[in-house]
């Protein structure tokens, strides 16, 4: 068996387990092979984690147990810590929830400190464990899908999904390779010139190059060659987290350091003028299909779309763009090329910006999008008529139908 980490949740046995806890601690067990064919697809939820995006994987996982289909699905929501403790939660939306600016945490979800789940380590069995110190291990049961609705890196960059590939157990969204790329804005801007698709003006400032003297100058003509403004990004990150924008060369050094707090490898990108358009892409049973745009439109005296922007104070997510037929048919084609150039599964959603001169350009893709009740992932998919519970529905079907390994 592998251990996923240490949770702080309380025992107890699942709706839909193929265990029993009896009183004197011991298990009785049925083969998962004897299970009744009626038997409901059992569904762990992973969230949380150990990136700065753990608040919005919460939220993401507390709209998901609201709108998931429990006629057809039973759930077991496994929290991750910010000290990468898995933990068993209670399943209870409510308190996962951004409430008045007050950000949801795993730790404050869980019952207790100590103990761990227990994921198999081969794709012999699914079944998962929790484990305390000094205790006879609980069965948990057998799970047949993950929905890791993790943000950023140790959750969204392939390392989990590495860890679901040894297990044999399927899973929501994009493979390991997909995965890494997609979070990794250096490497997903090389992978889309390589297919053709435009991006824009960008250079990357690896850890090496902040340690001496003469790298840091260095680093600073090759964003001077940019221009001014520039974002200055942790390289590996989402949410809009640890992102400046600078206007001035003084406040560089700075906003390097401010990326650097979240990632060792920061990038740092022109400023493009033009719209912020997204596009959501889905996997059907015939291939990969494009949802209506969105355009975020940022207001409330905020420069770009930043944290507090997103998540609290919300800006507007304009669904459908008010783009014409050509431009429409060429953001829901490009979305779709960027999906396939990354060897993306599942869902992604795709970053524009249309420029004034009418080009687009991707400017990055997410491999997880959000799902919470503002995400606009989910609401580009209403729009074009797959509504938030169907959304949940059709990316456990196709994960179910997909096999772990080479494919």
């Amino acid at each position: 068996m592998a251990r996923a980490g240490s949770p702080g949740g309380a025992a107890r046995e699942p709706q839909g387990s193929h265990g029993s806890l009896n009183s004197d601690m011991s298990i009785e067990t049925t083969s998962p092979h004897a299970a009744s064919p009626e038997r409901k697809p059992r569904v762990a939820l992973v969230f949380g984690g150990r990136s700065s995006e753990h608040a919005i994987s919460v939220s993401t996982a507390g709209s998901v147990l609201n709108a998931i289909d429990r006629t057809k699905y039973d759930v077991l929501p496994i929290g991750i810590t910010h000290e990468g403790r898995w933990a068993l939660v209670g399943d209870d939306p409510a308190r996962m929830a951004i409430t008045d600016g007050v950000l949801p945490d795993v730790a404050q979800l869980a019952e207790q400190a100590e103990g761990e789940v227990v994921l198999p380590a081969s794709p012999a069995s699914r079944e998962v464990l929790w484990s305390e110190p000094g205790a006879v291990p609980k069965l948990l049961g057998e799970v047949d899908v993950v929905l890791p609705l993790l943000h950023g890196p140790w959750g969204e960059d392939g390392t989990v999904q590495g860890l679901l590939e040894l297990s044999g157990v399927p899973y929501v969204g994009s493979g390991v390779l997909a995965s890494a790329v997609g979070m990794d804005k250096e490497y997903t801007k090389r992978v889309l010139v390589s297919f053709g698709i435009g991006i824009g003006p960008y250079t990357v400032v690896r850890p090496r190059d902040w340690e001496s003297e003469a790298g840091r100058a260095a680093a600073r003509e090759r964003i001077a060659e940019l221009g001014l403004p520039v974002f200055v990004k942790p390289c590996r990150a989402g949410s809009s987290i640890g992102i400046t924008k600078v206007k001035d060369p003084a406040e560089l050094d700075r906003a390097i350091e401010e990326a650097r707090r979240h990632d060792p490898k920061v990038i740092v990108e022109a400023m493009l003028e033009g719209r912020e358009i997204e596009c959501a892409v889905l996997e059907f049973e015939d291939g990969p299909r494009a949802s209506v745009p969105a355009e975020i439109l940022v207001g409330g005296g905020y420069e770009f779309y930043d944290f507090e922007a997103k998540y609290i104070d919300s800006s507007e997510v304009r669904i459908p763009a008010e783009l014409d037929g050509s431009q429409s048919a060429e953001i829901r084609r490009l979305a779709v090329a960027a999906f396939e150039a990354l060897g993306c599964e599942g869902l992604a959603r795709v970053d524009f910006f249309l420029l004034t001169d009418g080009r687009w350009v991707v400017n990055e893709i997410n491999t997880m999008p959000g799902f919470t009740p503002i995400s606009a992932y989910p609401k580009m998919w209403e729009a074009t008529g797959v509504p938030y519970r169907e959304l949940i529905d059709r990316l456990l079907q196709a994960a179910l139908r997909r096999s772990t390994g080479l494919r």
